[in-house]
Formats: structure tokens, C-alpha cells, sequence
């Protein structure tokens, strides 16, 4: 799956890293809590979150997420975006919750396993 069908299957509006877009993600990871990103979350994943603050963004450089997507249709402030954007992380907002989210994304075939090589 590539990010532009991520955007499209979720009905996100991309807040930043258009140019990305067509990169691979090979799993997702979904939580509020960054401390269980940092123990489950895999390289090149998908973060699906409701925490909304620039330590999300440093958490997703530390292990090498390349997308964070705001559920509930939470809006980052231009500081967020643009923290992600100089850190080459595409940013999405979604007006669905976590769960669906979750679940609409596992339907249409992307896991929570790591799958790439690196």
C-alpha cells in the first residue's frame, strides 16, 4: 500500500509531505501513548494517534516513522506541521477514530507486522 491510498481509505486531509505520498508503508502502529511506540512500533510504519504535540513528531524521527496520522480529527498547530515537514514525515488528519481507523486500514490489507526488509 502507498500513502496517497492511506489518505484515500481514511478520508484524510494531508497537512504535509504531498511530495511523499507515493512512498510504500509497509505496517501501522495506533496509540497514545509514545511510550509503546517506541516498544512496538516498526521502521517505515504508519502512526495512527490522537496525542496531539510536537513530542509525537520526535517520536516518529526517533524510530524512523514516515507518517503520523491524527485521528478524531485532530488539527496540529502550524509548529507540529512544520517540525514534521523539516523532518521529512508526511502528516494526516482523519475525522475517524482510532479504532475505525485501525480497522479500515487492517481491511484493506495493512498489517501491524513488520513486513520490509529495511
Amino acid at each position: 500500500m502507498i500513502y496517497s491510498e492511506v489518505a484515500r481509505i481514511l478520508g484524510a486531509d494531508v497537512l504535509c509531505g504531498d511530495d511523499m505520498l507515493e512512498r510504500e508503508v509497509f505496517n501501522a502502529c495506533s496509540s497514545d501513548m509514545m511510550s509503546d511506540v517506541l516498544a512496538f512500533a516498526k521502521e517505515y510504519c504508519l502512526l495512527l494517534t490522537g496525542l496531539v504535540n510536537q513530542q509525537v513528531i520526535r517520536t516518529a524521527e526517533m524510530m524512523d516513522i514516515e507518517c503520523v496520522c491524527f485521528v478524531r480529527d485532530k488539527k496540529p498547530d502550524g509548529a507540529i506541521v512544520e517540525l514534521a515537514r523539516s523532518k521529512g514525515i508526511i502528516v494526516m488528519r482523519t475525522p475517524h477514530l482510532m479504532y475505525e481507523a485501525s480497522g479500515m486500514l487492517y481491511s484493506e490489507g495493512l498489517s501491524g507486522k513488520a513486513e520490509h526488509d529495511g
